[in-house]
């Protein structure tokens, strides 16, 4: 008996609650701002899936051609669905909070005087924020660098640029990877001047000393040769727009002549043909016997003195010397 009075309390109590102010409001408002909260989480999950989607069908669609660069054109949509995403999300977080308020029946109108005196301070002291959304909003629209490229980005109140693969652009910040696996998050505002080393072509440029007791007429031709020879390498022909070409004397030493020779090749891939035809123009002035000028320096003499022989001589031992 005990135990079904306590129950049949616990039904009218419970019954008594959900009729009362409280479980009116939970049933009413309360589900109403849970219902808006949990379709805005999945409205978000949904856009972050859609722009992930975007952003792998853009990879795919690279991987599974015979394209050795990403085009311009992808990279800046890669970057474009990033924003797109972060400010759907953005967007659809204020509406919530829209929603929220008209649910709970809070007056529009007098929030306007503290709505003003909150934008206010935060127009003082998010001015960086500000700063950095419409420097991203330029870079995006400006097509100055998208995802995938090789970047070197001068930053306000540091020496050295920031160089590196851009991973993510957003309106507020761009993210590089370094060659040394390093992630650079930098805020747009702060960038001051923007050197992209992959857009549309580079150019590799390789500086060759050689001594100037050497036929420079004979070593231009021997460049030419390493030229045709670049062209002739299937592997190193994919990278290539043009033939490179021989610009000439570059400058002049004390004992040296600098020749420069220049290849426009595909983006990004500058220091991979640069090294390849250092390897080519070294190979060709070595079987031409045109020696480089470190070989070319003056020799030391090593031919002993005779008071040195004799202090070796001394210097070994007895056996050593039978």
């Amino acid at each position: 008996m005990t135990t079904s009075y306590q129950a049949i309390v616990w039904a009218h109590s419970w019954h008594d609650f959900w009729r009362g102010g409280i479980g009116e409001w939970i049933l009413t408002r309360g589900l109403k701002i849970a219902m808006i909260i949990i379709f805005s989480l999945l409205a978000a999950r949904f856009i972050t899936w859609s722009a992930h989607k975007i952003t792998n069908r853009i990879d795919a669609d690279f991987r599974d051609s015979d394209q050795l660069v990403r085009t311009e054109s992808a990279k800046h949509r890669q970057a474009v669905a990033s924003v797109i995403s972060w400010v759907s999300i953005a967007i659809l977080f204020v509406m919530v909070a829209v929603e929220i308020t008209d649910v709970l029946a809070i007056p529009v109108g007098s929030l306007v005087a503290p709505a003003a005196v909150l934008g206010a301070a935060l127009g003082f002291g998010a001015q960086r924020i500000v700063q950095d959304l419409l420097a991203g909003f330029f870079v995006i629209t400006e097509k100055q660098y998208g995802f995938g490229d090789l970047v070197a980005l001068t930053v306000a109140g540091i020496a050295a640029p920031a160089e590196g693969t851009v991973e993510d652009v957003t309106l507020r910040v761009t993210k590089l990877r370094s060659s040394d696996g390093e992630v650079f998050t930098i805020p747009n505002g702060q960038i001051v001047k923007t050197m992209n080393l992959s857009k549309d072509w580079a150019r590799a440029v390789i500086d060759i000393p050689v001594p100037t007791s050497a036929d420079l007429t004979r070593v231009t031709d021997l460049l030419h040769h390493v030229s045709e020879t670049a062209m002739k390498d299937e592997s190193l022909r994919k990278l290539l727009l043009d033939a490179p070409q021989v610009m000439g004397v570059e400058s002049i030493e004390l004992d040296t002549v600098n020749l420069r020779m220049v290849a426009r090749t595909l983006p990004g891939k500058q220091f991979e043909v640069g090294r390849r035809l250092r390897l080519l123009v070294i190979a060709k002035l070595t079987r031409a016997g045109i020696a480089s000028p470190a070989d070319t320096s003056p020799k030391v003499n090593t031919i002993p003195s005779p008071a040195d022989v004799s202090d070796r001589e001394q210097s070994r031992k007895p056996e050593d010397r039978e």
